[in-house]
């Protein structure tokens, strides 16, 4: 009985130094190195109004890792989300429509009508809008939705489609908006891995500084 509760008292004790290390040590040494060695990237990617990094909440106006929800005709679109990329109205929050924070796909079949639907609504709002695009030229990327919903990148094809609409709804030159996608085009890492990639809230936040909007 005494060797019992010897071995107890050691586990007892095991435990403790455990959950001291994994709760509270362990925590606290990443959330330390990780502000001292690689801030911006441990705080969110967070950017202010000029694109540039920032870790002044008050300064953001978001993420270059979240997606946004743009709706204006003279900024670019980014893709299809099932979450909205988060975005309510005060009316969806009080009547229990908006149900908090969330990221997922809408997880259709190719056999589900709702897909089809879905689709084929993007696809004629998208043509009505960018009127001398042809059906077959709009990248998949542009009707098809993220895994998250919070992609905030689009593929260098989708954003080429939209340029002559954001050019002339903006008042910029289509070579003033063509190098502004050049400017935030991500390419491939060491050249081999991903794939070239738009990021969309950079390329909206430098429309609306060379439109005098910020």
């Amino acid at each position: 009985m005494k060797k019992f509760g010897k071995m107890l008292g050691k586990a007892f004790v095991f435990c403790i130094v455990m959950i001291v290390l994994c709760s509270f040590v362990y925590p606290l040494a990443l959330t330390g190195v990780s502000q001292l060695t690689m801030k911006n990237n441990a705080n969110g990617n967070l950017i202010d109004k000029n694109g540039e990094p920032t870790n002044n909440i008050e300064e953001a106006v978001g993420s270059e890792l979240v997606g946004q929800d743009f709706t204006e005709d003279y900024f670019f679109r980014g893709r299809v989300s099932s979450v909205n990329y988060n975005t309510y109205t005060e009316e969806q929050k009080e009547n229990g429509e908006y149900t908090g924070v969330s990221s997922g796909s809408f997880n259709y079949a190719n056999s589900n009508p709702e897909l089809e639907k879905r689709i084929q609504e993007d696809l004629d709002e998208f043509l009505e809008t960018h009127p001398g695009v042809k059906r077959e030229d709009i990248p998949s990327d542009l009707l098809t939705a993220s895994g998250s919903g919070l992609d905030p990148h689009i593929s260098p094809e989708a954003a080429q489609v939209q340029v002559a609409a954001v050019a002339e709804n903006s008042g910029l030159s289509e070579q003033e908006v063509q190098d502004i996608v050049k400017e935030n085009t991500e390419h491939k890492v060491l050249g081999i891995f991903g794939e070239e990639r738009v990021n969309v809230l950079k390329c909206n936040l430098d429309i609306a500084g060379a439109m005098g909007l910020i």
